[in-house]
């Protein structure tokens, strides 16, 4: 496998690469191919190296045995990025890293599995660049992103989809789910909207007034 860059401005998303359970080849394929930049987490590098892929930004700490000028000869041109600062995980860094490039998207991948305190820790720092960075991850099963005040898109029936408040989120309102919300609250450990899904072939809406609200659309 190995990044082709259709794409090579930064209107489209880029892509980090984590270091969490690997994705299937043809997702990856998809988002490696329209995305203008690559970036890998030092974690990952090995990783992503037998995949054949070309990474354009390497990114982490480097606490571990670390020859920069390997990833210099084989994967020239490269920027790498050393980040040593221990109160922030690598993909909060990779996200730094973007907003000051003033890139205003991202996908990522490899940020679920494996380890539940990464996944969760993953998952609900999107929250933190709610202004800043559009933020979109992704795996095998399921698409996760914040939603705005009011979002609309348009579902088949009987997509699965979950609502995941970051503490507690209120006046919730929806149209076509199966399970509709009227002014509800949802709290993360007390209620969740877990496993809705679409009522049928249309438009969904999903309004809120306070707080941070994911979505996660599901694919099992």
């Amino acid at each position: 496998m190995s990044s082709h860059h259709i794409v090579r401005d930064d209107q489209e998303p880029a892509l980090i690469i984590a270091n969490g359970a690997p994705c299937n080849d043809e997702l990856l394929g998809q988002l490696l191919e329209w995305s203008p930049l690559v970036i890998v987490l030092d974690s990952a590098i090995e990783r992503v190296l037998d995949l054949g892929i070309k990474v354009d930004v390497l990114l982490g700490d480097f606490d571990r045995n670390f020859d920069a000028e390997f990833y210099r000869q084989s994967q020239y041109p490269i920027e790498i990025v050393h980040t040593p600062d221990q109160d922030k995980t690598d993909l909060e860094k990779a996200f730094d890293y973007l907003i000051e490039r003033k890139i205003p998207a991202v996908n990522v991948v490899w940020a679920t599995g494996k380890r539940a305190d990464h996944t969760i820790s993953n998952i609900t720092n999107i929250v933190r660049y709610r202004n800043l960075l559009k933020i979109v991850i992704l795996d095998d099963h399921s698409k996760v992103f914040l939603l705005p005040k009011k979002f609309e898109k348009w579902y088949p029936a009987d997509t699965i989809l979950s609502l995941i408040p970051i503490g507690t989120v209120q006046g919730i309102h929806s149209k076509n789910l199966f399970y509709p919300l009227q002014n509800d609250t949802l709290t993360i450990g007390y209620r969740t909207g877990s496993s809705n899904h679409v009522h049928e072939d249309g438009l969904v809406c999903i309004e809120h007034e306070s707080g941070d609200l994911l979505l996660m659309e599901c694919f099992d």
